[in-house]
């Protein structure tokens, strides 16, 4: 009888192994050969994907992989692929449209994606998408985004969910700006180099959590022009504590 006992125990043991959250980083390359000589146009995609309990991967997995068909894409809408590889492709077909409708024009395309797990605790998990985008212009696009999860459940967290009150984080956050940035708190958020919507501060769309804290980031345009830069503020757990509902 014990060593049924064993044998079960075994059993649950690998069960529970394998339905465990894991990630298994996977590499995607498509390149373009037409009507190119050199630097040919080329997408890059290093992704973490999910593997383990099937519910909780594939609602991470697919929150992912549709926030990179927003991040690669030409046109007025996001592609309709529904994997990676048809994504690249999608990306590199509408290069050699445009460059068979100009052929004499050089474009120069390309597009770099990585995304990687920032932060992971028993409540929270972050992946980090860093990504680089040429499809013409003066210069490309380089940018982050941030993806929160539970990963226990798999499911998308959103900004306001991470928070007691959002609206008192984004009063006591603006406070915190305006001293890193040195704005006068008689003046308008704008007051110095800063572009917010309406003259109002407003959260970033992309937080991060890291060892130090979680780091408000405003990617290029959001608030400046794009000579400054990202912009960022990090603040430390210690001061959200009457904040944060998640750590």
């Amino acid at each position: 009888m014990k060593y049924c006992f064993y044998f079960i125990g075994l059993l649950l043991l690998f069960v529970s192994c394998q339905k465990k959250l894991s990630f298994e980083e996977t590499t995607y390359n498509k390149k373009s050969t037409y009507l190119c000589d050199d630097k040919c146009p080329e997408i890059n995609v290093i992704i973490p994907i999910a593997t383990g309990d099937a519910e909780v991967s594939d609602s991470i997995n697919k929150k992912v992989f549709n926030v990179l068909k927003e991040i690669v894409y030409f046109g007025e809408k996001p592609y309709t692929a529904t994997t990676y590889d048809s994504l690249l492709v999608a990306f590199i077909n509408s290069y050699e449209k445009l460059k068979a409708e100009f052929p004499e024009d050089k474009f120069g395309w390309e597009a770099n994606i990585e995304g990687s797990i920032k932060y992971q605790t028993d409540s929270i998990l972050n992946i980090e998408i860093n990504h680089y985008s040429y499809t013409g212009g003066a210069h490309g696009y380089q940018g982050k985004r941030s993806l929160l999860f539970n990963p226990k459940t798999g499911k998308n967290i959103e900004n306001q969910e991470l928070f007691k009150n959002y609206k008192e984080f984004e009063a006591f956050a603006e406070k915190k700006f305006r001293f890193q940035f040195k704005i006068p708190a008689n003046h308008g958020i704008n007051a110095t180099k800063f572009m917010f919507e309406d003259d109002k501060f407003q959260l970033p769309l992309n937080m991060f959590f890291t060892d130090k804290g979680l780091l408000l980031y405003y990617n290029r345009y959001e608030i400046a022009s794009y000579a400054d830069g990202p912009q960022e503020l990090l603040l430390t757990y210690d001061e959200l504590k009457g904040y944060l509902l998640f750590k």
